[in-house]
């Protein structure tokens, strides 16, 4: 049997389609919403956490979202409850409920006014003395982070959950930090730092 040229450049077409690898499909913040049902139970409706204890992903990076994502289902970080929410979602499913929470606006919240002179020092200028690094390099002036760089998003988030992070990276509970840049930081800091400039960070809209 002759195949024409014809034909025989159509079919090799085909089949040189057919063993391309699969595209994923692009992220989707409508999809994304319909997937947050589970986790608006500790993040909220719309990424606002009602309680301290627990982040607000309202306004965060897609990437770093994503990224955290996957440090819980891989274990390189720990959280009992997280750890296994991450375990059944697949690549897509991250990629949805980031575009969600990173389209949400996150809730102004205040800082304690008497700490806000020493959380705002800690934050904009550091510690030349203990070594310790201004936040603003890495978080920006209006705690909005750096997507490129993977700096999250601060702004508004609770002081006691950010007091909590900086507290694990202190300890070495929290290694997911790159070049161990928030061990380094944290671990130069007092718990009475720490409390001002979560509080601080807190009040930054």
């Amino acid at each position: 049997m002759r195949f024409s040229a014809e034909k025989y450049s159509l079919a090799a077409f085909i089949l040189a389609i057919s063993l391309l690898p699969a595209t994923a499909t692009a992220a989707s913040a409508q999809a994304g919403q319909a997937k947050s049902v589970t986790c608006s139970a500790c993040h909220g409706a719309d990424g606002n956490s009602s309680n301290p204890e627990w982040p607000s992903l309202a306004g965060q990076h897609e990437q770093y979202i994503i990224t955290s994502l996957q440090s819980f289902k891989n274990g390189d970080r720990k959280n009992v409850l997280m750890s296994s929410q991450a375990m059944i979602l697949d690549e897509q499913a991250m990629e949805d409920l980031a575009a969600y929470y990173a389209q949400q606006s996150i809730t102004k919240r205040t800082a304690d006014p008497n700490l806000v002179d020493q959380g705002e020092r800690l934050y904009r200028s550091g510690n030349k003395e203990k070594g310790v690094s201004a936040c603003i390099a890495c978080h920006g002036p209006a705690g909005r982070g750096n997507p490129l760089a993977a700096y999250p998003s601060l702004a508004g988030q609770h002081a006691k959950y950010t007091a909590a992070q900086l507290l694990a990276y202190r300890s070495k509970d929290r290694e997911t930090d790159a070049n161990q840049m928030m061990r380094s930081v944290a671990e130069q800091l007092t718990e009475d730092e720490i409390e001002a400039v979560a509080s601080y960070i807190q009040g930054l809209q």
